[in-house]
């Protein structure tokens, strides 16, 4: 009787000690321009909703690197250095003299990084798709994705297929966050689906951010990971941004 109970309180300690507790933001933040006040660019009032969040990793999209709309202001360096995170930019377009894209923000140390041109059926604005490796506290390796999808249906689609199958080739745990353009129950949605888990009991509306009735941003997680939610929730910040921000704390088992 003793082995058997030793045996057991090895297994769950085995288990905990190979667990680890991640927290993850996902943010759409309008090139820092409240919708309140067209004039203004408050990278600030961004930088403490992350730090208020206390995430991670973060995934934000619609960030401008030296553009005339916000003061020609290298956003990505600057809301890592508000934030003091490390970072990785990926441009979607050339815009003007400068970039638009997207944004990784983490607290882990980037030992690895991807970005990966999306698939356009369809002329539109060029999309991405960013994938950094970051090595936890326990040495172990977590990668996370971050994406702005289309608004158009036929490329929202193909860029769906084409991060699934992706991310199946991925070995390593795998968390997928973005504005992807789509609700609960489209098809870009429903092909995501076929190789990432989202929440579907504490979610919720994302945009417009003022009376939020469309659910856009998600964070999922890839079915190869071990993983459960620990917490997911929509963030009621109404000022900074057209969107609210996503967040979720994940529990994740790492081998």
């Amino acid at each position: 009787m003793k082995t058997f109970v030793s045996t057991i309180i090895f297994c769950v300690c085995f288990a905990l000690l190979h667990a680890q507790s991640v927290r993850i933001l996902s943010y759409n933040i309008h090139h820092g321009n409240p919708p309140g006040d067209p004039n203004k660019i408050d990278l600030p009032h961004i930088a403490e909703v992350i730090k208020t969040a206390n995430a991670d990793l973060v995934g934000i999209q619609e960030v401008d690197v030296r553009l005339s709309r916000s003061q020609m202001v290298d956003q990505a360096k600057e809301l890592a250095d508000l934030t003091g995170m490390h970072y990785f930019f990926s441009k979607g377009i050339d815009l003007e003299d400068g970039e638009y894209g997207t944004l990784i923000l983490t607290k882990h140390k980037i030992v690895g990084n991807k970005r990966y041109d999306l698939p356009m059926v369809e002329k539109s604005e060029n999309r991405s798709l960013a994938i950094v490796d970051v090595e936890l506290s326990n040495g172990k390796v977590l990668s996370f994705a971050n994406t702005h999808l289309d608004l158009k249906a036929k490329n929202k689609v193909a860029q769906a297929n084409y991060i699934k199958e992706l991310g199946a080739r991925i070995e390593t745990p795998l968390i997928l966050v973005g504005d992807f353009n789509a609700k609960p129950n489209d098809e870009t949605i429903k092909i995501l689906e076929e190789q990432f888990i989202r929440n579907k009991s504490t979610n919720g509306p994302t945009h417009p951010n003022i009376g939020a009735k469309n659910e856009i941003d998600y964070i999922m997680v890839s079915k190869q990971t071990k993983f459960s939610w620990k917490t997911y929730k929509i963030i009621p910040e109404t000022y900074a941004s057209d969107h609210l921000p996503v967040f979720a704390e994940i529990e994740i088992t790492l081998q």
